[in-house]
Formats: structure tokens, C-alpha cells, sequence
């Protein structure tokens, strides 16, 4: 049975105790089987709530997600300009991966490992993160903040150019490198990028 929309107690225990196990033991050595005993149930009471330990593991990167993915669509849904939008979209996405590798490392190793799985989670968040991306290069587009051009090929020069900032695995990879020289990096390829969007020269 899939994970219920709405959580109740012992879904939410569980995620507790599994995001808890994650952090004492790491990814690898996490089970199901340790998690239900601290729960005071069976495992196969556990996979009443989530179908398999992978499945388990990606509902407790998904509640760290929700409110990422909420704070962009607001900024996507507010009156300010495309390119401001854009850059605070791409800040926030770029602040919020670093801040949980430097602070929660084991949590998000389970994002990395769902990106480079290509699993449903991460292709999902992936998914919402262009299509907010696409709304607002389309509203500049419309608006003639950014010039016309193909909305599609604009995207993909966001994704591109910003890879190292906004990819889970990069970021990652990225771990040893101060946080205020990533910063100064992204901001000036952020800069190029609203740029070329600007004079449509990509």
C-alpha cells in the first residue's frame, strides 16, 4: 500500500524514527526492520505506510522538499519581474541544497542517491522545479523583460549553465568548497544567464 496522502501519527513516527536511524547510521545501514522495533511494531506494519525501504527513505527527503517547492511556487505566483524571479528561484533552490548538505549530510544523501537513481521523487521535484522555471521565462518572454525565443531551449540554458548550483549530485560533489566562493560563482553565471535571456543571445 502507497504512503497516505495525509499522514496520520504512526506515519509521521515513522518518518521521524526513520529520519532519525538515517542520521545515527547513514543510508546504507538504515532498516526497515530497526525502524519498526523502535516503533513498537512489526516490520511488515512499517510497509502498511510504505511500500518498500526505498520508498520509506524518499518520504523523508520529500517532507525537507515540500517546502522548497512551495516557497518557488510563490515566488512564481508573485507580481515582481521575470528576472527577479528568476534569480530568487534559483537562490533559493542553490542556498537550500547547500544549507542541508552542510547541516543535514546524511538527508540529503538520500536526494543525491534518488537523482542519480533517476528515481520518482527526484524526477518529480526536478520536474516542478522547470516547470516553475518555464512559467517565468515565458511571463518575461511575454512581458518583453526577456527577449522571444524558444521557451524550451531557454530552459535548458538555465539548467545548463546553473548545473553545478542547482543539481543535487554537483552540489555534492561540491561539498569541500566554501560556500562564499560557490555563491560569488553562482551569482555571476546567474548574470550571464539573465543576460543572454535578456538580448535572446543563447
Amino acid at each position: 500500500m502507497a504512503k497516505q496522502p495525509h499522514p496520520d501519527s504512526a506515519d509521521l513516527r515513522i518518518l521521524q524514527i526513520a529520519a532519525s536511524h538515517i542520521r545515527k547510521f547513514g543510508l546504507r545501514r538504515t532498516t526497515v526492520v530497526a525502524i519498526a522495533d523502535e516503533a513498537g511494531m512489526s516490520h511488515a506494519n512499517v510497509y502498511r505506510y510504505f511500500p518498500s525501504k526505498q520508498a520509506l527513505l524518499e518520504a523523508v527527503t520529500e517532507d525537507w522538499l515540500k517546502p522548497l517547492e512551495a516557497g518557488i511556487r510563490q515566488i512564481s505566483d508573485g507580481p515582481d519581474p521575470a528576472y527577479d524571479k528568476l534569480e530568487r528561484i534559483t537562490g533559493a533552490v542553490q542556498s537550500a541544497y547547500r544549507e542541508k548538505l552542510e547541516n543535514d549530510p546524511d538527508i540529503f544523501a538520500v536526494f543525491s542517491d534518488a537523482s542519480e537513481r533517476g528515481a520518482s521523487l527526484a524526477r518529480k521535484h526536478r520536474t516542478r522545479l522547470q516547470v516553475e522555471i518555464q512559467r517565468i521565462i515565458e511571463e518575461g518572454m511575454g512581458s518583453g523583460v526577456f527577449a522571444q525565443a524558444d521557451h524550451r531551449k531557454a530552459v535548458a540554458l538555465v539548467f545548463d549553465a546553473l548545473h553545478r548550483f542547482i543539481h543535487p549530485n554537483a552540489v555534492r560533489l561540491d561539498a569541500d568548497v566554501p560556500r562564499g566562493q560557490l555563491e560569488t560563482r553562482f551569482e555571476r553565471l546567474l548574470g550571464l544567464v539573465i543576460s543572454a535571456l535578456t538580448f535572446g543571445r543563447y
